[in-house]
């Protein structure tokens, strides 16, 4: 049954009960579960590197349970480290973490008919594999009484695994050897989960060019050649979009009939007077 059904239905969510009790719950914690492994390595990674960065333990907490965006910490961590401008901070967290601006937007038809600070409790917990297998479940853009058990189970999963393992690093930091190497297992980990979302040709064209714009623009001051990729991918990603859109249209239709032929008439006929 649609969440459009009644109007109360549309203005009020379900139970947690209801939600926690729905089959599409367990269904969305299964979906993200086989990925929760690599999510907890590079929580992990980040909670040891906000304490050795200089965070101490308590401020590392709040961060980790307040910025539930690792990619958005460890943006901001070097460039507190060496004394960034705070407006630095602010721009390279706020470019990293865009794209829920565009996942917002996307999953507004599907969570519009609840309440505003319903919606924002929503946007705090969402990630970016979350979005991804949500949009594979549920394609149409149309309310249904399985959509937010299925985005909850997703959350159970994804929030407490990072939280967990975040936690862990950041209690356990300095009894981290630097011989174990978890940074570069960090960036393995992150390879992966990144390869996991790269599900179009635009997509792998961003991701191909924020790359080679990171490494081009290294030597920049204040890692702002993280700025730099950002800007050269999305533009990258908006063109190759634009290109396969623009491809797709100018295919013609399986079956379609030859210009200037009649609908129905054979080649003979065409060639005829």
């Amino acid at each position: 049954m649609s969440v459009e059904a009644t109007p109360l239905q549309a203005l009020r969510p379900p139970s947690w009960r209801a939600i926690v009790t729905h089959p599409d719950f367990r269904r969305g914690a299964a979906d993200i579960a086989h990925v929760a492994l690599g999510l907890g390595a590079w929580a992990l990674v980040t909670g040891v590197a906000m304490v050795q960065s200089g965070l101490s333990v308590p401020l590392a907490l709040f961060m980790s349970l307040a910025v539930f965006a690792g990619s958005a910490q460890l943006t901001a961590l070097p460039l507190l480290a060496s004394g960034a401008p705070l407006w630095v901070v602010w721009a390279a967290a706020t470019c990293v973490n865009l794209r829920f601006v565009i996942f917002s937007a996307i999953w507004r038809p599907y969570f519009l008919p609840y309440p505003r600070p319903y919606r924002m409790m929503l946007g705090y917990f969402s990630g970016d594999l979350n979005y991804v297998l949500f949009m594979r479940r549920f394609p149409e853009p149309r309310p249904s009484a399985e959509q937010l058990p299925y985005f909850w189970g997703g959350v159970a999963v994804n929030w407490t695994a990072w939280q967990t393992l975040s936690i862990l690093g950041i209690v356990l930091a300095d009894s981290v050897p630097a011989r174990w190497g978890l940074g570069f297992a960090g960036v393995l980990a992150l390879l992966g989960v990144t390869a996991s979302l790269l599900q179009s040709r635009p997509a792998w064209v961003a991701a191909a060019v924020a790359a080679t714009a990171a490494i081009a623009a290294s030597a920049m001051p204040l890692r702002l050649n993280i700025l730099v990729a950002i800007v050269a991918a999305v533009a990258a990603g908006l063109a190759a979009e634009a290109a396969e859109r623009q491809i797709r249209g100018a295919r013609p239709h399986r079956g379609a009939a030859p210009q200037g032929a009649r609908p129905g008439g054979s080649a003979a006929e065409e060639a005829g007077p």
